[in-house]
């Protein structure tokens, strides 16, 4: 279920704050998920679902696991929406040379390049910035109902 959308979610959440696997598990604790998202080898085989990871060693997500990445995701993109905020707006003002932003792009092709299948530049960038997008909704008060359906327009 969405397997590939969670773990872009977490990726452009790396990239953007520098978040690290224990942040995400401490978030996993706060947001009740920690049962599901015990230790960051479950963390690690959760995100190896997404069919683009090197490596792929699940085959999907269950309900409960996906509810958890959910959680974690929208829980992280509301911790750091001034940050998401500020990036989203240099890129709507054209400012495509703003340290934070082109900071962002940098880290997630960085990021894609180390764990996903190979992708061209162009699509990297697209991608990221969709995902950046995508972060300020989900860090919103409905984000984690924007990002359900997200999942289930992308199942659908």
């Amino acid at each position: 279920m969405g397997a590939a959308k969670l773990d872009l979610v977490l990726l452009a959440l790396e990239a953007l704050t520098g978040i690290t696997s224990e942040a995400m598990l401490q978030t996993a604790q706060e947001v009740g998920a920690a049962p599901i998202l015990r230790d960051r080898v479950t963390l690690w085989r959760l995100r190896q679902a997404n069919p683009w990871r090197r490596g792929r060693g699940r085959k999907g997500l269950d309900l409960e696991e996906a509810q958890a990445l959910v959680a974690v995701g929208t829980r992280l993109a509301q911790q750091h929406h001034a940050t998401i905020r500020a990036a989203v707006a240099a890129w709507e003002e054209g400012q495509l040379h703003h340290p934070p932003l082109v900071d962002y792009l940098e880290r997630f092709a960085d990021l894609w390049r180390d764990r996903l299948q190979p992708a061209a530049p162009s699509t990297m960038e697209a991608m990221a910035l969709k995902l950046l997008v995508d972060l300020l909704f989900y860090g919103g008060p409905a984000g984690p109902q924007r990002l359900w359906l997200a999942l289930l327009e992308e199942a659908g």
